[in-house]
C-alpha cells in the first residue's frame, strides 16, 4: 500500500513517517507540511501542497495535522478517493456529520478519526465503558505534555461519552457546595463524569478512570511514554482501513 502522511515534518508526522518507511508491507511515497516544505524525510520531500498524495497514487494518508488544515484535507481525500487514518483531535459535532457523509460510500473512501492509536488506551477505553454501569461516581484524569492547546484530550472526551453511553443514566451528584478555587473540580462531562486536564512537562499521553461505590474504588490507568506507543495502531489502521467502511470514530472495529 501507497502511505502518504499529512503534517510531516511535525513531532507526530515524523514518528509516522519512520513507522510507515519501516514497515514491509507499506510504501511511504508523499509528505505534505507548509512547515517543512523543502525538507527530506526518510528519503521523501516534504511538499506544501496535497496534490502531491494524488499524484504519488496514495491509497491511505495519514494525518496529523491541526483542525482547520484536516478538515480541508479530508473534504480533498473523500474528492480523490483516497482513505484517510486522522490523529487530529478537536473535530466539532458538525466536522462529523460532514465526514459521514464524505465518507459514506460502499466502495470507500473509508476514514478513521481517532483520540488515541495506543492499543492500551483503546483497551483502557473499552474497560471503563465496561465498568461503568457497576459505579456510583466516576471522574477521569488526562494528563499531556505542556503543548497540547486543547483541553481535556479527545481521549478524556470519547472515554466520558462511551461510560455515559453504557451506564445510560447519570452518577451521583457532586457533594461539592464551596469551590474554593475556580475549576477545582474539573469540568462536567456527560452524565455528571467530572474531567480534569494536567499540562505538565515531561509527560506524553496520560489518563486515569477512577470509578467508585460502596466501600471500593476501580483505577483504570493508561501511559504513553513515547510518541512511538501510537504507532502500532497507526499501521494496523493503515492496513485494514480499506476493510472498514464508512466512518469509524475509534480504533475499535480495527481490532476485531
Amino acid at each position: 500500500m501507497r502511505i502518504g502522511v499529512s503534517g510531516a515534518a511535525g513531532r507526530m508526522g515524523r514518528t509516522v513517517c519512520a513507522a510507515v518507511a519501516a514497515d514491509p508491507d507499506l510504501v511511504f511515497v508523499a509528505a505534505v507540511d507548509p512547515f517543512g516544505v523543502g525538507d527530506l524525510i526518510e528519503g521523501v520531500e516534504v511538499s506544501g501542497s496535497l496534490d502531491v498524495f494524488a499524484e504519488a497514487a496514495c491509497d491511505v494518508v495519514v494525518d496529523f495535522t491541526v483542525v482547520d488544515a484536516s478538515r480541508a484535507a479530508l473534504a480533498w481525500l473523500a474528492e480523490r478517493g483516497i482513505h484517510a487514518v486522522v490523529g487530529t483531535t478537536g473535530f466539532t459535532a458538525a466536522d462529523f456529520e460532514l465526514f459521514e457523509s464524505a465518507f459514506s460510500g460502499s466502495d470507500g473512501p473509508n476514514c478513521v478519526i481517532a483520540p488515541n492509536f495506543a492499543i492500551s488506551a483503546v483497551l483502557m477505553m473499552r474497560f471503563a465503558e465496561m465498568a461503568a454501569p457497576f459505579f456510583d461516581t466516576a471522574e477521569i484524569i488526562e494528563l499531556h505534555h505542556d503543548r497540547k492547546i486543547d483541553a481535556p484530550s479527545g481521549t478524556a472526551v470519547k472515554t466520558a461519552e462511551r461510560m455515559a453511553e453504557s451506564r445510560g443514566h447519570d452518577f451521583a451528584d457532586d457533594p461539592t457546595t464551596d469551590e474554593v478555587l475556580a475549576g477545582a473540580r474539573g469540568g462536567e462531562g456527560p452524565n455528571g463524569i467530572r474531567v480534569h486536564s494536567v499540562r505538565m512537562r515531561g509527560m506524553v499521553a496520560h489518563q486515569e478512570v477512577i470509578l467508585g461505590a460502596q466501600g471500593q474504588t476501580l483505577t483504570i490507568r493508561q501511559d504513553s511514554y513515547d510518541r512511538d506507543s501510537f504507532m502500532p495502531g497507526v499501521i494496523l489502521a493503515c492496513k485494514k482501513i480499506p476493510d472498514v467502511p464508512g466512518l469509524s470514530r475509534t480504533l475499535d472495529p480495527f481490532l476485531d
